[in-house]
């Protein structure tokens, strides 16, 4: 599935298509396949991203329309929900193997607590994550780099105009989704990865600091070099309300087996959190206990990171 578009589902049929988390550099003869949702799948959402199975017109020829009646199972499902109090999972996109979290150093400045967010959205769908830091023109990466060290989380930076070769590394044979506001230079990059996108590029309100949404849904394209990047439109908000604490501690290993030493119902953000006393005895960096907090201290405040 590489485009939804008000009930009609764009697929694209043939040899090459990607059937695992790392595609391989291949290409056969490939069709462009409209379809719909067979009434028997009933509710079930489809995302880009979703391998499906097709019947009827599969030729690709305009005005012709084929039915999907199969979602086959998912590797990943990277999820949303709308605000912190709605606990209805948003799927937004299937079986990506990277989530790449774009962010500019400066025009819009970053907003780390909107990155954490995405962080905790990634370890939740098992998907690894990567900051592509943006408009390195104009700020240096330093700080911002030195905040998410301790977590690990690997990161590229770019510049208006610079060479891409340390991105396009990093997406080379994967099925990577990318994600970030409006404004952070997004669509620009996309159009510079894949010259025939044409994505629609914004700009920032000088008034509030914030980009336009231009694109309005996720697409698939593929790389020239092999690999695939599923664009999303901008975002403004990043609800977590269906993620929970150990869904978060799962992704520190290093700290987790001392929280069963934690008081039953422990948040591991205020007094008598067991994980106080395990890094005082020098059994784990404080970075990393400081660096869980953050993150389970994002599922707590507003889904808008503003």
């Amino acid at each position: 599935m590489v485009a939804v578009d008000r009930g009609r589902y764009t697929c694209l049929v043939g040899e090459g298509v990607p059937r695992s988390t790392t595609p391989k550099k291949r290409r056969g003869e490939r069709t462009l396949v409209v379809a719909m949702k067979a009434r028997e799948l009933g509710r079930k959402g489809i995302v880009v991203g979703d391998r499906v199975a097709l019947v009827g017109d599969v030729t690709g020829q305009p005005d012709t329309l084929a039915r999907i009646v199969r979602v086959e199972e998912r590797t990943s499902m990277l999820r949303r929900s709308a605000d912190d109090v709605d606990d209805i999972e948003r799927p937004i996109v299937a079986n990506a193997d990277q989530l790449v979290i774009v962010t500019a150093l400066a025009d819009p400045p970053p907003r780390p607590r909107m990155i954490d967010r995405m962080l905790v959205a990634a370890y939740d769908a098992d998907i690894e994550p990567l900051l592509c830091l943006t408009k390195a023109d104009l700020a240096p990466a330093d700080d911002l780099v030195a905040l998410y060290e301790p977590l690990g989380v690997p990161y590229v930076v770019v510049r208006k105009g610079g060479p891409l070769d340390d991105l396009g590394e990093a997406l080379a044979d994967r099925i990577s989704v990318l994600v970030g506001h409006s404004g952070v230079g997004k669509s620009t990059m996309v159009n510079a990865l894949v010259p025939h996108a044409r994505r629609a590029v914004s700009h920032v309100n000088a008034v509030t600091g914030r980009g336009r949404h231009t694109s309005t849904s996720a697409v698939a394209l593929e790389l020239p070099e092999g690999g695939w990047i599923i664009d999303t439109p901008g975002v403004r908000s990043f609800g977590l309300a269906h993620i929970s604490v150990e869904t978060v501690l799962a992704a520190f290993p290093d700290l987790v087996d001392a929280t069963a030493d934690c008081p039953k119902g422990c948040t591991h953000l205020g007094d008598d959190c067991a994980l106080d006393r395990y890094v005082a005895e020098g059994h784990a960096d404080p970075a990393r206990l400081e660096s869980l907090r953050r993150l389970l201290a994002s599922r707590e405040g507003s889904a808008d990171d503003d």
